[in-house]
This record gives structure tokens, sequence and C-alpha cells, in this order.
């Protein structure tokens, strides 16, 4: 199953703090968890003001989505694995610190739920190889991990299609 997520994060250089994480597969289905362990207090003043003003916002979107509000890390693990599926393809946009603070919801990378992938695509170098063309713009909610999942699901279909007129390069079917 192939799928798109996002994280809100709180970090300070030495560690990486799951605010909450938005996801949704192919087949439209939705998940958004917030983490209730998070220590909201620690975040910089840019997180304040742009994050956590959205993180108790559930923006409606066509199709079913699963909410866990005030979730433990194991709840939103456990949902995660429900979720996901055994096999997933994972995607996200500038994957790295996202790929990291979803590994830590399982332990180390090691302990992923077997069939997982120990790395995750990143739509940002997807959109690179395809020379850098200008993605659609985000409309709303910004930095609420749902709906910056469901952006970065439209910025792979956008690719995908410019992929598909261009068949320049054939990099995922």
């Amino acid at each position: 199953m192939r799928l798109w997520f996002d994280t809100e994060f709180i970090e300070d250089g030495k560690t990486i703090d799951l605010i909450s994480i938005g996801v949704v597969r192919e087949d439209g289905q939705m998940l958004y968890a917030t983490n209730i362990e998070c220590n909201k207090e620690s975040a910089c003043d840019w997180v304040k003001e742009n994050v956590l003003p959205h993180v108790d916002v559930v923006p409606s979107f066509n199709g079913n989505t699963t909410v866990k509000l005030n979730a433990t890390s194991k709840e939103i693990a456990s949902s995660m694995v429900e979720f996901c599926g055994e096999k997933p393809e994972i995607w996200a946009y500038y994957a790295d610190y996202d790929w990291v603070v979803l590994c830590q919801l399982f332990g180390t990378m090691m302990d992923l739920p077997d069939g997982w992938p120990m790395y995750c695509r990143d739509v940002k170098q997807l959109c690179d190889y395809f020379g850098n063309p200008k993605l659609p713009k985000q409309e709303k909610h910004q930095h609420n991990a749902l709906a910056d999942a469901v952006w970065t699901r439209n910025a792979w279909h956008f690719l995908m299609q410019k992929q598909a007129k261009n068949r320049k390069h054939v990099l995922v079917e």
C-alpha cells in the first residue's frame, strides 16, 4: 500500500519530539494522531506560533479519517501498524526528520514492524529528479500534519502526471 505522511515535531538538535502525525493511504483513508507525551512547553517560538495552534484541528477532506487525539506514542505506533499494513511504500516531503520521528515510535529503526522498509521515499527528491517543477500550492492548514500529508500526496500525483506526459524519466509506476 502506498501512503504519504507528515509529522509536526519539536527538535532541539539532540532530540525530536513528535507532536502529531498525518497519513494518507492511496485508497483515500486517512489517519491523524496527536501525541499526549509531547512536551509542548519546550517548543521554540516558531513552533508555538505556526504549529501548535493547528494541532487539535482536524481538517475535513474527502475520505474516511481515523482520529486519535491525545494518544501515547505506543498507541500511535499501534494505530500506524494497523493503518499502514504489512508492506507500505512510504512517502514524505523533505522526509528526513519525519522519517526519524516515525521510526522512533517503534524504538529504533531495527524495531520497525515486519515488512516495513528501513527507508522513506522523498517527494522533494522526486521533484528535483524531474527538474524541480513548481508544485501546487497548499491552500490552507499549513503545518497541520494531516493537511500536509494530503498536500504531499497531491504533489506526488502532480509529479506522476508530469512524468506520464514527458515519459523522459520512468521512475515510479
